[in-house]
């Protein structure tokens, strides 16, 4: 995701990143007021981080990059960023300098390092230390391309490759959480295949040749990009979960994240009438990342893949607040008009797998941050 990316988003993302780390700072600070503060944040624990609380997060100031940083600090982790170029860095370096990087007592925490995605040795470099990786699929296109084309799905294809080796080439990295699509799941050939199920969840695939007939592109790299990495990781016996994530919602989306959301939409209108055009909001999204990565790191059951939304755009007002909430024409979510009863198969999205792992986590730290509230949430 946010694979083009203008100088002025670029610089609003540092600046929301810099924010981000300030509130957690505030948070922070109080809980060590309050003599709440558990394992210590502030130290960044490398060699001798057996809890696997050390992580990077592959372009960590992106959209879904911050979100899944601020709940990695507020769950008390020592996080790794990777950032494009070196103006990145020096930009959050200079935070550093003036004491706006503080995230606790310690700024040991948080560390910021220049990776190319395109160099599988840099990667490893900057994973070092690291217990675990999440890689958002966030990056910029090299070429300086506008929009998501055919030749990005296949930059995006070996990204995630380089990525996956990298970690397995890694000795200290022993977990990845890789940030996929709903895409990835939905394009199967409805209109053919009568033996088709009607659920769509995690055990779902998306067929290539119907993303390359409709030209979806995006889904297309979403597809293949998560194959290659599941590929790589049986491979190489590399521990991995995929978060096949709904159209992402939230403050400043449209502005913020604005290619992925484009490419999304497109296909939309089939997706609505066939039930399965879903959003979810960034910072239950980024919770869900975090939460599986602990129960993998725990030792237990996390594995595998998980379809992450919160809402289906399956009504006409539900059209409507999303076409107005991304900023794009009703006819862009739903079509110029609705489909005739029967004339469109439906089907129906299950996330049963995340409710019920986000569930019985939740249910075990409800004495520590009130889970149950947000397992509510999830559940709705």
């Amino acid at each position: 995701m946010g694979i083009v990316r203008t100088e002025e988003i670029r610089r609003e993302e540092i600046e929301e990143f810099r924010r981000m780390l300030l509130s957690c700072a505030i948070v922070h600070r109080r809980k060590d007021e309050e003599g709440l503060k558990g394992p210590r944040a502030g130290v960044w624990a490398s060699e001798g981080d057996e809890q696997g609380k050390a992580v990077c997060v592959t372009s960590g100031i992106s959209y879904i990059g911050r979100a899944i940083v601020n709940s990695l600090f507020l769950r008390g982790f020592s996080v790794r960023i990777t950032v494009d170029n070196q103006e990145d860095l020096e930009k959050l370096r200079e935070m550093e300098t003036t004491g706006e990087m503080e995230t606790g007592r310690d700024r040991g925490n948080f560390r910021a390092v220049v990776a190319k995605l395109s160099d599988i040795e840099s990667l490893s470099e900057a994973f070092e230390g690291c217990r675990g990786v999440f890689h958002t699929c966030s990056f910029a296109d090299p070429a300086g391309l506008s929009g998501y084309t055919k030749s990005m799905a296949e930059i995006e294809v070996k990204v995630t490759e380089n990525v996956m080796e990298a970690c397995a080439r890694t000795p200290s990295v022993r977990n990845c959480v890789l940030t996929s699509s709903l895409l990835a799941c939905v394009w199967g050939g409805h209109d053919t295949d009568d033996e088709l199920p009607s659920v769509i969840n995690h055990e779902s695939w998306s067929d290539e040749s119907v993303c390359i007939s409709k030209k979806l592109w995006y889904a297309l790299g979403k597809l293949r990009a998560e194959r290659a990495a599941w590929r790589i990781a049986e491979e190489r016996g590399l521990r991995l979960t995929s978060i096949c994530s709904a159209l992402v919602t939230g403050p400043q989306s449209c502005s913020r994240n604005p290619t992925p959301i484009i490419a999304y939409l497109k296909g939309a209108a089939e997706m609505y009438a066939s039930g399965l055009l879903a959003t979810v909001d960034i910072t239950r999204l980024a919770e869900a990342h975090v939460r599986v990565y602990e129960t993998m790191m725990n030792g237990q059951t996390a594995s595998g893949r998980y379809i992450c939304f919160d809402q289906v755009v399956d009504e006409a007002d539900k059209a409507e607040r999303l076409a107005g909430e991304m900023g794009v024409p009703l006819e862009r979510v739903c079509g110029s008009s609705a489909p005739m009863e029967g004339t469109q198969r439906r089907f129906q999205l299950s996330n049963r797998k995340l409710l019920g792992l986000m569930s019985r986590v939740l249910r075990c730290c409800f004495e520590e941050d009130n889970g149950m509230a947000d397992a509510r949430r999830f559940c709705q």
